[in-house]
C-alpha cells in the first residue's frame, strides 16, 4: 500500500463528495472509485483505464493527478505488465518425419514430376484450341461475300422523289432544359492538434450525425459544449456495439477515446480519418450551420 487510496478517500470526505457523488461527476462506475480507494485493481478492465480513472478522480477531489499517478506506478512497477507488451512467440520446431521415412522421400519427386507433365500436356491442349478457334475464324472471315449496297444510290428508271426534310429547329423542339440543382457535399476539416486534442470542422451539412463502431475493448465518452454527456453513459464498449447519435442541435462535440485502433467514427456516413496515431486522443468537431 503507498498511501494513494487513503489520500484519495480523505480528499474525497473532505469535499463532502460521497462514491455515488463522484460517481456523477466523473461517470466512473463505483465499485471502480471503491477499488481505486482501496488499491485494488483486480476488477478493472486495465492498467490503462486504472491510470485514466485515478486522473480523473485526482482532478474532481483537487489533488495533483500527477502525483497520485506516480504513487501508482510506484505500486504497481514490479507486479503489473503493460498490457499492450509484444508478446513473444516461441519458434515452431520442425518435425523430423520427412526426413525419417525414406519411402516417402522417394515418392515425392516422382509425384512433382507427375504433376509438371500433366500441366505441360494441359498447356499445350489449350494452345492447340486456341490456335485452332484462330484458324477457323479468320477462314470464315475470307469467304464471307464483300457485297454491299448503297441505299442512297437511286434505282435506274424509277423516278427519285425528294427527301422530307426531317430537320426540326432545335430551339422549337427542345424544352428548356432547367439546371441541375446544386448538391452540397458536407467537407469534414482537419484542422489542428495539440497533445491528445485533435480538432476538425464540418461544413456544409444539413446535419450532424454520429456512427461509432467499436472493434475491441474501448472506453467512449461524448459531451457537447455545454459538457452534456450524449451517449446513454460514458463507459467501456466492446467488439461489436455502435452508437448512433444525432448531434444536429450542437455547435461542437468533444469524443473522448481510449483506443483509436479499436475505434472508427463516422460523420453523416463519412468515415473521419485520425490525423494522429496516438492510443488516446479527444476528438472535437464543430459544426458550422
Amino acid at each position: 500500500m503507498t498511501g494513494l487510496g487513503d489520500r484519495l478517500k480523505e480528499a474525497r470526505t473532505k469535499k463532502g463528495y460521497s462514491l455515488d457523488d463522484l460517481q456523477s461527476i466523473t461517470k466512473i462506475q463505483k465499485r471502480y472509485l471503491s477499488g481505486i480507494e482501496n488499491e485494488d485493481y483486480s476488477m478493472m478492465p486495465g492498467s490503462f483505464y486504472v491510470r485514466a480513472f485515478i486522473k480523473q478522480y485526482s482532478e474532481a477531489v483537487g489533488l495533483d493527478a500527477d502525483e497520485m499517478l506516480a504513487l501508482y506506478k510506484e505500486s504497481s512497477k514490479n507486479s503489473l505488465v503493460e498490457e499492450d507488451s509484444t508478446q513473444i512467440v516461441p519458434p515452431m520446431t520442425r518435425r523430423s518425419g520427412l526426413k525419417n521415412n525414406p519411402r516417402l522421400n522417394e515418392t515425392i519427386p516422382k509425384i512433382i514430376v507427375a504433376l509438371f507433365i500433366i500441366v505441360i500436356i494441359v498447356v499445350a491442349w489449350v494452345l492447340w484450341q486456341q490456335s485452332s478457334s484462330s484458324n477457323k475464324s479468320m477462314k470464315d472471315v475470307e469467304t464471307e461475300p464483300a457485297l454491299t449496297m448503297d441505299n442512297n444510290q437511286p434505282s435506274k428508271g424509277l423516278p427519285v422523289e425528294p427527301e422530307e426534310d426531317t430537320n426540326v429547329d432545335d430551339e422549337e423542339t427542345q424544352p428548356d432544359s432547367e439546371p441541375d440543382e446544386e448538391v452540397k457535399k458536407q467537407v469534414l476539416t482537419f484542422e489542428n492538434s495539440s497533445g491528445e486534442d485533435s480538432f476538425y470542422s464540418l461544413t456544409e451539412a444539413e446535419e450532424f450525425k454520429l456512427r461509432i463502431v467499436i472493434a475491441g475493448e474501448t472506453w467512449i465518452a461524448v459531451t457537447d459544449e455545454n459538457k452534456k454527456e450524449r451517449t446513454e453513459k460514458a463507459t467501456v464498449y466492446n467488439a461489436g456495439d455502435t452508437m448512433d447519435i444525432n448531434v444536429s442541435d450542437v455547435e461542437f462535440v468533444r469524443i473522448r477515446v481510449g483506443r483509436t485502433y479499436n475505434t472508427e467514427i463516422y460523420v453523416n456516413e463519412e468515415k473521419l480519418e485520425y490525423s494522429s496515431d496516438k492510443t488516446t486522443q479527444n476528438i472535437i468537431i464543430k459544426y458550422e450551420k
